[in-house]
């Protein structure tokens, strides 16, 4: 390329709250062989986000720059890339968690990271999806082979991977249910919630009974507590890679299964949320955008938990 050799993107120098995201000038990275230069239009962000903004995570030290899921223009194909060429639209999860870099103009992906943008999403739309449905769609279609006349129990269900998986569970023909406060539940039914439950007044582990798979993205008593939901031989998949022992030794007392898991970037999987989204079964739900510059605005509203859906930054 041509031109202007350097971005904008949002960066930090020190750990902590939003106040350390700062607009940053970088040089403009060059695709490698099979890798992709994306032109970010937008992108989604997620808790791990602010997470490994104000502790370092599986990153470590800044300085870096955050942000997992994108959708844009490929402006830039390294040697030996076969499916795209630039001009074409792409959407896709960079690799989790050393991937990172998508809050910023521009950002290097392997090409089988991506895939093409389903041309009835708009960027905001494609940018918003990539790492929620990656997960939902590992967790329930490849570790808890969920299909028809399945009984599904998910937490936190109007959330950003919730709201998700919930549509995906729907597409594969299961029956639903989902957690939420109950001013929410009219949203859970909107999206193709069969049964939604107040966790505030209701004890959902004792409520809900003979279920066959459980979508855990809480973590710690709340998982342990829903292996009771399960009937036997039923699974409990965590999106919560790292927690106690306690979890499994729980589910083999109660002949059930628990497994955890951390999302991973698949074009397979990438594809099959696209062909969902064209057909129709497969919409996130956008509860705010923000320019690059107001990341940590952004930042401030995820952390409130009383979002739903997914944020998402434009760099234009």
């Amino acid at each position: 390329m041509s031109g202007v050799t350097t971005m904008r993107a949002i960066g930090q120098d020190v750990l902590g709250g939003p106040g350390v995201l700062r607009e940053v000038t970088l040089e403009r990275p060059k695709p490698r062989p099979n890798e992709v230069l994306v032109r970010v239009r937008a992108a989604g962000l997620n808790p791990t986000d602010w997470k490994h903004r104000a502790t370092g995570g599986f990153l470590g030290d800044p300085p870096f720059v955050l942000g997992w899921d994108v959708s844009g223009e490929v402006a830039e194909t390294g040697i030996g890339v076969a499916e795209f060429r630039p001009g074409d639209e792409v959407f896709g999860m960079l690799p989790y968690p050393f991937g990172h870099g998508s809050h910023a103009e521009y950002v290097i992906a392997p090409a089988r990271a991506l895939w093409h943008k389903p041309a009835s999403a708009d960027h905001v739309q494609a940018g918003a999806l990539p790492l929620v449905s990656l997960t939902a769609w590992q967790a329930l279609t490849e570790r808890a082979e969920v299909g028809p006349g399945r009984r599904v129990l998910i937490h936190a269900a109007a959330g950003g991977v919730g709201h998700v998986a919930a549509q995906i569970a729907k597409a594969h023909g299961a029956y639903v249910i989902g957690t939420a406060s109950a001013a929410k539940h009219g949203f859970l039914r909107e999206i193709g919630v069969d049964e939604p439950v107040d966790y505030h007044g209701t004890d959902v582990t004792e409520a809900v009974r003979d279920v066959d798979v459980v979508l855990d993205t809480l973590g710690g008593e709340t998982a342990l507590r829903s292996l009771r939901t399960l009937r036997p031989g039923g699974i409990l998949v965590s999106i919560l890679p790292v927690g106690p022992r306690e979890l499994y030794d729980e589910a083999g007392r109660l002949g059930v299964r628990a497994v955890r898991m951390l999302v991973d970037a698949d074009r397979t999987g990438m594809r099959s949320v696209a062909e969902l989204v064209e057909a129709g079964k497969l919409r996130a739900t956008i509860a705010g955008t923000y320019p690059l510059a107001d990341a940590a605005k952004a930042h401030e509203q995820g952390e409130t938990g009383r979002t739903t859906g997914k944020l998402v930054l434009l760099t234009g």
